[in-house]
């Protein structure tokens, strides 16, 4: 009764004719590989060697951990999504429920996360790209990617979608072609040119789980948790998925399932075929072990995967940080003009906007002389950021619960563990912030991403000032309440 009355709930988010609601454009496949590029990140591919030879065969329960934990993060945003379909971003709802300035700093620093990250993206296809055309000037493919990806995004959200979905079937692909390749390897006894069997047994047979010690597993961590940014993909695109009260629960609830498969199945076979000393943080494993099963053209497969790979990164970079400042635009917290669509329906201002910081990769470009020292520089300032962010999600459910007890009491997707579970989540954050400060680059990293929300704060504080800002958050506090009683009374009835 109640799936059959969703397209006629209260709160449920519509299209349009007034050029301000987003489309409904992505399908149930779209979402479901929007949650498992977002939960598989260019970290496997481009940091899993450096990850391995820090923490030994221990970092397969760091990957377990950090799953572990995020799941717990992403059942919240679902709950409170859920909750009220008029929610267009998570931004939007810690606004609702902890203050506007809550919006303000959430937004920005999660559209502050992916300039970041899809900087270094596309300084990283720049560099793979150069693999198979050397004599190309770097700029030339940074440029033409960049170009590409807003080719690609302008159109229709559902274009958006349909990339996403192949550049995340390429990265799943390589993973299950991976692990079928090791387990084969094991199975038979493959030996290699160094005299090692592939078996299991070397996953405890050189020096056991914990190699490197207790201080080697904690540095695990430092690295593993950027492999995770992106995970909240989804929620971004909350507003514009189709049959979101099924769509959404499906993709958060395989999350379990896709970090022991992805993260845990390929590091497995990966250390079963290759004794964990011998990886080093400059070579890809995923290189190694198609090498050693005689596939010639591994270094060129795997390096298609890998700017696939930072391709879909740059794009899901693209897609979440125009539609971050176009709900930031709805709540005074932006600029007019970036809530304004398109045609199509496509925040075309905030989506141009953005992919003018993109440019900055063409300087960075000349600026350092790999993509591992690219990489490294943004893997600790995103993930501090994406921490933060993380966090107010957490936090908002937190005033969610003690807010809205009856829509909690009404929902249908509880967070497992209940009040227990975000705290147990913020302690590990805060233990994630402890391992940042034992090493020198992670240090330094921690110590100037403050300067970021120092530079956030002084905007607020002249932005809540703005008349604008004050009209649009008065009018969004009544309308906030008027679809909260409504989604009561829906979720009650």
């Amino acid at each position: 009764m109640k799936g059959a009355a969703v397209a006629n709930a209260p709160t449920q988010l519509k299209t349009d004719s007034d050029g301000t609601k987003l489309e409904r454009g992505l399908s149930s496949r779209h979402i479901q590989l929007m949650a498992i590029s977002g939960a598989v990140g260019t970290g496997l591919f481009m940091g899993s060697g450096k990850t391995i030879s820090a923490a030994g065969p221990s970092v397969i329960f760091v990957y377990m951990i950090i799953g572990f934990m995020l799941f717990f993060v992403m059942r919240a945003m679902g709950e409170i999504l859920l909750s009220n379909l008029s929610y267009k971003t998570f931004a939007e709802f810690a606004g609702d429920l902890l203050g506007p300035w809550a919006a303000f700093f959430t937004g920005w620093t999660y559209w502050f996360c992916w300039v970041v990250t899809g900087i270094a993206d596309v300084v990283a296809i720049a560099q793979y790209v150069a693999y198979w055309w050397a004599e190309i000037p770097l700029w030339i493919p940074a440029l033409c990617c960049i170009l590409l990806l807003v080719g690609l995004n302008l159109p229709t959200v559902k274009a958006f979608g349909e990339t996403e979905f192949w550049f995340s079937l390429v990265k799943i692909v390589a993973i299950l072609a991976l692990i079928v390749c090791g387990l084969a390897m094991v199975v038979t006894g493959f030996s290699s040119s160094d005299g090692d069997t592939a078996s299991f047994v070397h996953l405890w047979a050189h020096g056991g789980m914990f190699p490197t010690g207790f201080m080697g597993f904690v540095a695990g961590f430092q690295i593993a948790v950027f492999a995770f940014v992106g995970i909240e993909l989804v929620g971004t695109a909350a507003a514009e998925t189709k049959d979101p009260e099924k769509n959404l629960p499906k993709a958060i609830n395989s999350i379990p399932l896709r970090v022991i498969l992805f993260y845990v199945g390929a590091l497995t076979v990966l250390m079963a075929v290759t004794p964990w000393y011998k990886f080093t943080a400059n070579a890809s494993p995923f290189v190694g072990m198609f090498s050693m099963a005689g596939l010639a053209a591994a270094a060129g497969l795997v390096n298609f995967v890998v700017l696939t790979a930072a391709a879909s990164s740059a794009n899901s970079g693209i897609y979440s940080t125009s539609r971050m400042l176009f709900a930031l635009s709805q709540d005074g917290d932006a600029p007019r003009k970036f809530g304004k669509l398109s045609a199509t329906q496509v925040p075309r201002n905030a989506l141009l906007f953005s992919c003018i910081f993109l440019l900055a990769a063409v300087v960075l470009l000349y600026a350092g002389d790999s993509v591992a020292q690219a990489f490294t520089l943004v893997t600790t300032v995103s993930a501090l950021c994406f921490m933060f962010v993380w966090s107010m999600i957490l936090i908002s459910y937190l005033a969610f619960r003690k807010c809205r007890p009856q829509l909690h009491d009404a929902s249908e997707f509880k967070v497992p563990g209940g009040m227990g579970a975000p705290y147990m989540v913020l302690a590990f954050f805060v233990f994630i912030l402890w391992a940042l400060t034992t090493q020198a680059d992670t240090r330094a990293a921690l110590l100037a991403t403050p300067l970021w929300f120092l530079v956030v704060g002084i905007f607020y504080l002249k932005v809540r000032k703005s008349k604008r800002h004050q009209q649009l958050r008065a009018a969004h506090r009544a309308k906030a309440l008027s679809e909260n009683k409504a989604a009561e009374a829906y979720r009650r009835g």
